[in-house]
């Protein structure tokens, strides 16, 4: 029974702590967000991903539910940009794609455990798909709902906003990606060493 009550108040304080990080992450410049041009570097997706490794799936769904709805709060309070304001407070845009960034990548760390893949290999792989997961879909719901407003802020023509989106996938993503399939190793093993002393 205590056992049971220490591992609760680890997990709810760990939530507590990385809930405050997603939310300086998005109120101050360059800790969750490098503006690049039109669109910004993400790299608050890592705090997601680290959690989703070390606490599980559901857990980082709920750290990425947090980031989506600070994303959602802030498209309507302060938004990031003139186009955040429009795509952002659609949930399905600002607060799915981030569940599904720690869903994704637990999911898969958990299924590369079961493999011969070493367990940092498994971090890093669970870590590419849940930084691809965020880019792909935040971008493709961003055309299938506002494709006119975004080639409109681009000031691009909407045929061309397929090319427009594939590009930033191959740049803003793939670096995206890179960071996190380097990064998260390197945070997520000690915390995942360490949650696992409390559950034993």
């Amino acid at each position: 029974m205590e056992t049971r009550r220490s591992k609760r108040t680890f997990r709810l304080v760990v939530l507590s702590i990385f809930s405050a990080i997603i939310f300086l992450q998005n109120v101050i410049p360059f800790l969750g967000y490098i503006p690049m041009g039109a669109f910004s570097l993400t790299i608050i997706h890592l705090t997601v991903i680290i959690v989703a490794i070390a606490l599980g799936p559901i857990d980082g769904a709920i750290i990425g539910g947090v980031w989506g709805m600070t994303t959602f709060i802030r498209a309507f309070t302060f938004p990031s940009s003139p186009i955040a304001s429009i795509v952002f407070t659609n949930p399905l845009i600002s607060v799915l794609p981030r569940i599904l960034v720690g869903l994704v990548s637990g999911y898969i760390y958990l299924a590369l455990q079961k493999t011969k893949l070493s367990r940092a290999g498994s971090m890093s792989v669970a870590a590419l798909f849940g930084s691809l997961t965020n880019t792909i879909f935040v971008l493709g719901l961003i055309y299938l709902f506002y494709r006119n407003p975004y080639a409109n802020f681009l000031q691009i023509d909407v045929s061309k906003l397929i090319p427009a989106l594939l590009t930033v996938v191959f740049t803003n993503g793939l670096a995206e990606a890179a960071a996190a399939c380097f990064v998260s190793p390197l945070i997520a093993a000690p915390l995942l060493k360490f949650s696992e002393k409390q559950h034993h």
